[in-house]
């Protein structure tokens, strides 16, 4: 099993964070410092509980003054790359944000050893207008990784980010970064990009795609955005999206023998399905499977599996054979009942088979 991500902030962690802000700042008390974090119960606090609760340490251990507390900070940060490193950011959000100026720079700096992805939401909160600015000209930086916080920070639907309610209002106030970046000659960037608009199309299916159209086509960069952008839509079926792709058609397509084994099982089991699939003139194929769940209240959920993408030709015929688990996961709880398991073929279901789950 992995290790609970929480424990980036541990015992060693912490030890090295106040050794390397012993050596920068001679009043630094860091047996206060210490006590402080670890008192009884820190190690039932989560990731953020454990990140908010060093910004607070911080807060009281190193200057009052916020901008001489960031030249500090400065000088330590490069020591600790990656995820564990958000805790200068936060500092920044959580102490900086009635000094606009230096906070930006702060911000800027602190992501390229780790990401302000998250610090920037409340600064989008507080003044929009004006964050959105500052990410424009940070959309068109030297370094990639500010490059990124321009797209990233600024995504509708950012995954752990405070919700900005304007940007899932009107993201068409973002197109101009993305625009800046789409060309982006850094994979890091042009993913954000991607999940950027693909959280766009959530709510503004139309307006996606109205970028992709005018994209698609252009450069090998902007074809990939594109292709990851419109991952959502497809999945959901949109027949605009799949014909964008060339799978507007499913017609010529055939599904047959379709069988599962076994066809009632246990919670924790596998259930294996084989079917047929054979073309009667030569295609684009996008292959697709999808589980009906049985959920808490006995309504039903569905959720799409990618099988393959492909060219068949006219004439071939093939025989898929797949295994699913049904293994309680922490994101996905199964139930008991009657289940469905279909095959899609260019986003239309072309068979289906119930089973059953104990």
């Amino acid at each position: 099993m992995a290790e609970a991500l929480k424990n980036i902030y541990n015992e060693s962690f912490i030890e090295a964070l106040i050794a390397a802000i012993d050596q920068e700042y001679s009043l630094f008390d860091s047996e206060q410092f210490r006590t402080h974090f670890f008192e009884e119960g820190w190690e039932n606090l989560a990731l953020k509980q454990r990140m908010r609760k060093i910004t607070v340490c911080l807060k009281n251990s190193l200057p009052e003054d916020y901008q001489d507390a960031l030249q500090i900070l400065y000088k330590i940060a490069p020591h600790f790359n990656g995820l564990g490193g958000i805790i200068f950011p936060d500092y920044v959000e959580q102490y900086g944000l009635q000094e606009w100026d230096e906070s930006m720079h702060a911000l800027a700096y602190f992501t390229e050893f780790s990401t302000s992805e998250f610090a920037v939401r409340p600064f989008l909160i507080k003044d929009g207008k004006r964050m959105l600015e500052q990410m424009l000209k940070w959309s068109t930086h030297s370094n990639e990784h500010v490059r990124r916080l321009a797209s990233e920070g600024s995504r509708p639907r950012l995954p752990w980010g405070a919700a900005v309610p304007s940007l899932k209002e009107e993201p068409r106030q973002t197109l101009p970064i993305l625009e800046n970046l789409k060309n982006d000659h850094s994979l890091y960037v042009r993913k954000s990009v991607a999940n950027h608009l693909n959280d766009i199309s959530y709510t503004h299916s139309e307006f996606v795609l109205s970028i992709a159209n005018e994209w698609i086509g252009k450069n090998n960069y902007t074809d990939w955005i594109i292709k990851h952008a419109c991952r959502s839509l497809l999945k959901k079926g949109n027949r605009e999206a799949l014909a964008l792709f060339g799978y507007g058609n499913d017609s010529p397509i055939k599904i047959e023998h379709l069988t599962l084994h076994p066809d009632t099982i246990r919670i924790g089991d596998s259930i294996q399905f084989t079917f047929h699939i054979s073309a009667e003139s030569t295609i684009p194929v996008r292959l697709e499977y999808a589980i009906d769940y049985v959920k808490s209240r006995g309504q039903r959920n569905r959720k799409i599996f990618m099988l393959k993408t492909c060219h068949m030709k006219q004439g071939e015929k093939n025989t898929i054979t797949k295994t699913h688990a049904f293994k309680d996961l922490t994101t996905r709880k199964h139930y008991k009942g009657i289940h469905t398991i279909s095959i899609v073929i260019n986003g239309t279901v072309k068979a289906e088979k119930d089973f059953i789950i104990k």
